[in-house]
């Protein structure tokens, strides 16, 4: 089917192809593990049909002037169509030609070629989610003892499912998840993460009614909007999606914001305790603020596509432009309603999410920069200082571009590094801002994965918070991404909903508590709306319920924090006696956590 586009935007988009390729823009995919294939698109990426009109196929001359044969110019169409899921998956990759050219095979080999598949089955029931993601050890070879005999058998059509929590391949046998134990017809999208994981029962109904009841007097108390928590939301946004049907779900789906959703209704928060506010898109003077005109014409022509792709896992439909300029607008007036004092905080449920996207460049599943938008939204109803902070697992590699030279936005960033082979791949420690704006960019780099509640908390309280009150700010986002909790497939940590609870409580004592919190990644179900939930509550002035007075970190992340500090303590000065304490402390911290190796990778004497 080819989609015809106005001459217009046919123009503009052959500028942009031509732009974008010249510049050569390349990503470092750790955060997918997709490996790049040709696509016809932007950025050097399948962007749908964007060609002008009318072109006709015709045979494609080889380098020596003959025409491809036919069997050619299938695989390379096939190569074309992949996507980021089919590398995961490793599917169609070097298929064998297709054509019907009468090959035969003796049947020996025939029934070498089942046993095979039927080896690989088994192997793909046991992988885990990480290891598809990151391609191993889905197709080894055969490593059984060959002289082992079977008789022929009929193919037998494997039947899978996908987990709706955390989307993992299943076999049809078994009726829980074999990554997070999520039941084949489980509730979450009806009850949010009340609903049992282990079954399908309609348990999670009385625990409605209790929770609702619990709250039904605090939430009449609730007289004006201005005393009470608002939150964006709109279910347009839902109609963003992954229009092709691949070989696995995209983690960024719709189903993250009806769980989060399920689970406000059920715990009557939302609606209940907390207000909507009315929805609009954003409009193409206010991005502007943020984002390239070329950015925002390229995120446009997707409208008039059924089905495009930025990079091979940032992908758009006809409804994505209009989702983002309904996130962004959301964002912008919920900042906004904050900082004018008509609503006292709140919660955007919004995707696609933003960190990633950057002044030129839509990546990492993000179309335009959210947090960026409200920051300058809140600015213009007259915040002189904005607070930014990140606790997203992947660095939020935009929001730092947008801000790089600006001394009015502090931005901080806790996320997984690991040397830069963790996706974006930016955000080391080193980088604190440019032109006369150093210091305004704080990273928080961690070395691994597995990073839980401890070592934020102790990040917050030796970094974050002394930073973030010496800069004294006016409003205060929360760039909230899930996917750092723990059971999420791609971040791989240990965050639980009562550390983010901690985290929200320690920064709502800045900007007098004008504090907005917007939703980035997170692609467990279960994991992202247990810790919204927690994030809200806390909003709507419940108690975190966290004992901080023994916080003990780990020693990855108490090497981390006092690389921090070494940096930064050149432009923040009460940094310096911290590092000093800390640093005193170091031994104590190594014979608490029982560490044989005392040494650490940056040095002390400074």
């Amino acid at each position: 089917m080819v989609i015809h586009v106005s001459s217009q935007l046919t123009m503009a988009t052959e500028r942009l192809q031509m732009s974008r390729l010249a510049n050569g823009e390349a990503e470092n995919s750790h955060h997918k593990q997709s490996d790049q294939t040709p696509h016809q698109s932007i950025n050097g990426r399948r962007f749908g049909n964007l060609g002008s009109e009318g072109a006709s196929a015709r045979p494609c001359p080889d380098e020596n002037g003959g025409e491809v044969s036919d069997g050619i110019r299938k695989k390379a169409k096939q190569q074309k169509e992949m996507t980021f899921q089919d590398m995961y998956n490793n599917q169609g990759l070097f298929d064998e030609d297709e054509d019907d050219d009468g090959d035969w095979e003796p049947p020996q080999v025939q029934r070498t070629s089942q046993m095979a598949l039927q080896r690989k089955a088994k192997r793909q029931k046991e992988m885990t989610f990480q290891d598809m993601y990151n391609n191993q050890g889905l197709f080894d070879e055969d490593d059984d003892d060959d002289g082992d005999w079977e008789p022929a058998q009929e193919h037998v059509e494997t039947v899978k499912w996908f987990c709706t929590n955390c989307t993992m391949v299943n076999l049809d046998d078994v009726t829980g998840c074999d990554i997070c134990g999520e039941h084949k017809e489980s509730g979450i999208l009806r009850h949010g993460y009340f609903a049992s994981p282990f079954s399908n029962d309609l348990g999670p109904i009385e625990a409605e009614h209790e929770i609702k009841g619990g709250h039904r007097d605090l939430g009449s108390q609730i007289q004006t909007p201005s005393c009470s928590t608002a939150v964006g939301f709109d279910e347009r946004m839902l109609l963003h999606s992954e229009v092709e049907m691949k070989s696995h779900p995209h983690p960024e789906r719709p189903d993250r914001l009806r769980a989060i959703a399920a689970s406000l209704a059920t715990a009557g928060i939302f609606p209940g305790r907390c207000y909507p506010i009315s929805a609009r898109e954003i409009t193409k003077e206010e991005l502007q603020m943020v984002h390239s005109l070329e950015h925002i014409e390229t995120v446009e022509l997707t409208s008039h596509i059924l089905s495009s792709y930025f990079t091979p896992d940032t992908y758009a439909n006809e409804h994505s432009a209009r989702a983002a300029r309904l996130a962004a607008g959301l964002c912008a007036d919920l900042a906004t309603e904050i900082f004018s004092g008509r609503a006292k905080n709140g919660f955007a449920l919004v995707r696609p999410p933003g960190h990633h996207a950057g002044v030129r460049q839509a990546m990492g599943f993000c179309l335009h920069n959210n947090a960026a938008v409200a920051a300058l939204a809140a600015q213009v109803a007259g915040a002189k200082k904005v607070l930014i902070v990140d606790w997203d697992v992947h660095h939020g590699n935009g929001t730092q571009e947008i801000f790089d030279q600006n001394k009015s936005v502090l931005y901080i960033s806790l996320h997984r590094h690991e040397g830069g082979k963790f996706y974006p791949g930016t955000g080391a420690a080193l980088e604190v801002g440019t032109m006369g704006a150093e210091g305004y960019c704080v990273n928080i780099p961690w070395s691994c994965g597995g990073v839980g509640d401890n070592d934020y908390i102790f990040a917050f309280q030796h970094i974050v918070l002394p930073i973030a009150s010496e800069f004294a700010p006016d409003f205060t986002i929360i760039s909230a991404g899930f996917d750092a909790a723990r059971g999420d497939p791609l971040g791989c940590c240990d965050v639980t909903p009562a550390g983010y609870a901690q985290m929200t409580h320690m920064l709502y004592a800045l900007s007098t508590g004008k504090l907005l919190v917007i939703l980035e990644g997170g692609y467990n179900l279960r994991s992202i709306s247990s810790s919204a939930t927690a994030v809200i509550k806390v909003l709507l002035g419940e108690s975190p319920g966290c004992n901080l007075d023994n916080v003990l970190p780990s020693k990855a992340g108490v090497q981390t924090a006092l690389e921090v500090l070494k940096i930064q303590m050149n432009f923040w000065p009460t940094l310096g006696s911290r590092f000093s304490d800390l640093q005193a402390q170091w031994g104590m911290y190594c014979l608490k956590n029982k560490s044989e190796d005392l040494s650490l990778s940056i040095p002390l004497n400074a």
